[in-house]
C-alpha cells in the first residue's frame, strides 16, 4: 500500500468517529512497532496501556496459537478450564477471594456497564443516586457515558441513563456527597483519559470510609490503572484498600479483547440469575490469553518492574529541564507529562516524527504508558527519541 492508498480507503470505509490515523502499522516486536514503510516506532503507549507485554510476546503468542487451535468459542452455556482458571487468578490478585465473584466481558466500557447494573441492585432503602467525579472517563457506551465527568462526550447522546452526580474530586465534596441515600460511588484512582491526573492524598481510604459506614458500593474502574501498570497489580493496592467491586480490562488481554468485573463480600450476592449476559465473554481463547499474560506478569514480577522503571522514566522526563514541562504525574508506568503551554499535540506529532509513540491527551498533557517490560535499552531510546522532540519545539 501507498501512504495515500491507505489513508484513502480508511477515509471512504471507516466511520468518522476516531480522528485520521498516524500511521498503517504492520507488525510489532517487544517495544517496537513498525509501519508500512518500514519505519520503525518505539511503542511508549501499548496501545493506550493494552499490551502489557509488549507486541508477539512469546508466551501470549503459544497461549493464542494452542487456545485457537483447541477450542475458541462455546457461549456462557458451558464452561472451560481457562475460565475458571481466570476467574481463580482473579479472585486472588484483586483481594477478593473466596467470597468473590467473577463477570467476564469483552472490554472495559462493558465491565463499566456491569458495574452500572450492579450499583442499580444496591436499591435497598430506595437509594436511587449513583456518584462519579468531574473529568472522569468510564467509556462510551451509555452507561459508561452517563458514568464519565465529561459533558462535552455526553451532549450529543442526551438523555444518558439518569441517577448519575459528578462531584469534584475533593474529600470535602466526598463528605458532603456520601450518605444513606448513595448506591454507589464509581472512580478512577488515576483520571488517564484527563491527562493522567492523580486523586488528593487519602481520597481513596476516606471513600472506603464513607462508603462502609453508609452502605454504598465502593466501585474502582481500574481499567487503565489495573494489571500492574501502577507498580501494584491494582492502585488501590497502594492505599491499602479493598473496593466492593473493580472493574479490569485493557492490560489484562494483553491485545486480545476481554474484560471484567470482580465484586467483593456482600457486592457478589447482589446480580442473580438471568440480570446480566454476554455471547462472547469470557470464551477460552481470551481467558487463555489472559492467564498467559497475568502469569508472566506474576512470574516476572512486572509490578515491580513497572514502579522502578516509571521512577526512573520520571527522573529522565525531569532532567530534561525543559521550560515546556511543568510536572510529571501519574505512578508506575503510567504518567502524564504537563506541560507549561498548550503544545501536547504539536510535541506527540514531533515524537512521532521522530519514532516514539506517546499519546496528547488533552492540551498541556502527554500521556506515557509503555509495555510493562520495558527496560534500559527502551529507557535510553525513550531519552534520545524523546529529547529530539522536546528539542525540535
Amino acid at each position: 500500500m501507498t501512504d495515500v492508498s491507505w489513508q484513502n480507503r480508511f477515509a471512504d470505509s471507516m466511520m468518522r468517529t476516531f480522528s485520521p490515523p498516524l500511521a498503517m502499522l504492520v507488525r510489532g516486536e517487544g517495544c517496537y512497532v513498525w509501519d508500512d514503510q518500514g519505519t520503525q516506532y518505539l511503542d511508549f503507549l501499548a496501545g493506550i496501556a493494552v499490551n502489557s507485554l509488549g507486541h508477539a510476546h512469546p508466551e501470549v503468542v503459544a497461549a493464542v496459537t494452542q487456545q485457537i487451535g483447541t477450542l475458541s468459542h462455546v457461549s456462557n452455556y458451558f464452561a472451560t478450564p481457562p475460565q475458571i482458571e481466570l476467574a481463580e487468578r482473579l479472585k486472588r490478585i484483586t483481594g477478593a477471594g473466596d467470597e468473590g465473584r467473577v463477570y467476564f466481558c469483552n472490554s472495559g466500557a462493558e465491565a463499566n456497564e456491569a458495574a452500572f447494573k450492579l450499583a442499580r441492585l444496591n436499591n435497598k432503602g430506595h437509594r436511587s443516586r449513583i456518584i462519579s467525579l468531574h473529568d472522569s472517563f468510564h467509556g462510551r457506551t451509555m452507561g459508561a457515558l452517563a458514568l464519565s465527568g465529561k459533558p462535552h462526550m455526553r451532549e450529543a447522546f442526551e438523555p444518558v441513563p439518569g441517577g448519575v452526580e459528578h462531584i469534584d474530586s475533593t474529600i470535602k465534596a466526598l463528605e458532603a456527597t456520601i450518605d444513606n441515600t448513595v448506591a454507589a460511588l464509581v472512580l478512577e484512582p488515576v483520571k488517564g483519559e484527563a491527562g493522567v491526573i492523580d486523586l488528593p492524598a487519602g481520597f481513596l481510604k476516606r471513600a472506603r470510609e464513607l462508603c462502609t459506614e453508609h452502605g454504598v458500593l465502593l466501585i474502582i474502574d481500574e481499567i487503565q490503572t489495573g494489571v500492574a501498570r501502577t507498580g501494584a497489580w491494582f492502585a488501590y493496592n497502594h492505599a491499602d484498600i479493598l473496593p466492593d467491586a473493580v472493574t479490569i480490562a485493557k492490560g489484562m488481554g494483553g491485545g486480545v479483547p476481554i474484560g471484567a468485573l470482580v465484586t467483593f463480600g456482600w457486592a457478589s450476592e447482589l446480580f442473580r440469575r438471568g440480570q446480566h449476559g454476554s455471547t462472547f465473554a469470557g470464551n477460552p481463547l481470551v481467558t487463555a490469553t489472559a492467564n498467559a499474560v497475568l502469569g508472566v506478569i506474576e512470574r516476572d514480577d512486572l509490578a515491580a518492574n513497572a514502579a522502578r522503571r516509571g521512577q526512573q522514566l520520571r527522573e529522565i522526563i525531569l532532567a530534561f529541564n525543559s521550560p515546556l514541562i511543568d510536572e510529571v504525574r501519574g505512578r508506575g508506568l503510567l504518567l502524564g507529562v504537563g506541560l507549561t503551554e498548550p503544545v501536547a499535540l504539536k510535541l506527540g506529532a514531533a515524537a512521532l516524527a521522530n519514532g516514539l509513540i506517546v499519546n496528547a491527551a488533552n492540551e498541556t498533557s502527554i500521556r506515557i504508558a509503555p509495555p510493562l517490560i520495558v527496560g534500559d535499552a527502551e529507557l535510553a531510546d525513550f531519552t534520545e527519541r524523546f529529547g529530539r522532540a522536546l528539542g525540535s519545539l
